[in-house]
């Protein structure tokens, strides 16, 4: 029988590579429900090609365009993450959720109770709202995949047994100015923070990789998936990245896991759920192996990782201040209007700030509250701007 398959977010690079791996094997798999926030035409060339039957597109004008299209004809063409019961009639087998940033919350957890398993590759949703999501995992027995190389290789290797951790290490390239000195960090352009060494990837993440915060939010995702304190991770720089993360366990085991970088394989995994399935992959790579040159990250260099120190334990809302911030931050560098070296530095005195520091003792105790924090960061960070750009 085939496995039924939702990809909240089909159009972007996640879902793109899923729908890749499916089109090599459709025998084993249905398309259900593709999902984009306002690129349906691509939404219409997946749908055809895929033989889909369902359809969300979350802009509204973009929905509109897309209702009154000639291409829609023995499609349903939804709007929003609210209408899951009209699509779903039995739980599905698997779901890729996969939408960029924080709107990607609220689909993820609408979908939870529809699907035996769900693979989330936003780490927003993670971050943010992974109490959330927990929850709902537990209450409709819906099974749980990272899709973030790193996150993947040490799931895939604990096999849900988290108390046997002593130690675990995430990995980092450097980005593409691992060996710049701090000053030459004011003269970065566009193009260079854009210009990563090992990885291919969206101009966001790019500059997250860049300045490291996207090695702070994965730690806080393998604290909340994990069920680890923030001592008990910690970061490695690893300018090759051929090494996804260490772990030591607490038998005196370490594990170091290796893979390609790309992010076909943990996708790959994540919907044959370690079946006999084969990917096709380059054989390991010994010189990289002989020379994985492991190192401590200095942070005088990169001090956004000092934000890890002050994270507190309990889950709070001040992670959402933060991912919301950088996303802020990152949206005016990438629009020229600040210099790639203020993305840290205010970042770091946004966190310093009484008014958003409180945040650290409220909890995400729902959804609302998570999209609240996120618009009052936003409001502080428009009037703020207003009186320098």
């Amino acid at each position: 029988m085939k496995k039924k398959i939702a990809i909240l977010g089909s159009t972007g690079s996640i879902g793109k590579c899923l729908l890749k791996i499916i089109e090599k094997d459709l025998k084993s798999f249905n398309v259900i429900l593709l999902s984009a926030h306002k690129n349906y035409r691509e939404l219409f060339i997946q749908a055809r090609k895929f033989k889909v039957k369902n359809l969300i597109i979350s802009d509204y004008e973009s929905y509109c365009k897309a209702k009154v299209s000639s291409y829609n004809r023995n499609i349903n063409i939804f709007n929003n993450f609210n209408q899951f019961s009209e699509i779903f009639k039995t739980k599905i087998d698997y779901t890729m959720s996969s939408i960029v940033g924080l709107d990607g919350l609220k689909p993820t957890l609408n979908i939870i109770k529809y699907t035996e398993t769900i693979a989330i590759a936003n780490k927003e949703s993670i971050i943010c709202g992974w109490n959330l999501i927990s929850k709902k995992l537990i209450r409709y027995n819906t099974k749980f995949t990272p899709v973030d190389s790193e996150h993947f290789s040490i799931w895939s290797s604990l096999n849900s047994n988290f108390a046997i951790i002593e130690k675990i290490y995430l990995t980092a390239s450097g980005g593409p100015f691992l060996n710049y000195k701090f000053h030459e960090m004011k003269k970065i352009r566009i193009n260079d923070a854009l210009n990563h060494p090992t990885w291919s990837m969206g101009k966001k993440i790019s500059i997250d990789s860049a300045t490291l915060i996207n090695k702070v939010f994965e730690v806080i995702e393998a604290k909340k998936i994990f069920n680890v304190n923030y001592n008990n991770l910690d970061i490695l720089i690893h300018p090759n990245s051929y090494a996804h993360a260490l772990i030591k366990f607490k038998n005196g085991v370490t594990k170091i896991i290796v893979h390609d970088t790309t992010m076909k394989i943990p996708i790959f995994n994540s919907i044959y759920n370690h079946s006999s399935a084969i990917l096709r992959t380059k054989k390991i790579d010994l010189k990289k192996l002989n020379s994985l040159n492991l190192i401590k990250p200095k942070k005088f260099k990169f001090p956004i990782l000092g934000l890890i120190n002050i994270l507190p334990n309990k889950d709070s809302l001040f992670e959402t201040v933060l991912v919301t911030a950088n996303d802020y931050l990152v949206n005016l560098f990438l629009k020229k209007k600040i210099p790639f070296i203020d993305i840290a530095l205010i970042l770091i005195k946004i966190s310093k700030m009484k008014m958003f520091k409180k945040f650290m003792k409220k909890s995400p105790a729902s959804l609302s509250k998570i999209l609240n924090t996120r618009n009052y960061t936003i409001e502080f960070l428009n009037n703020f701007f207003k009186k320098i750009i």
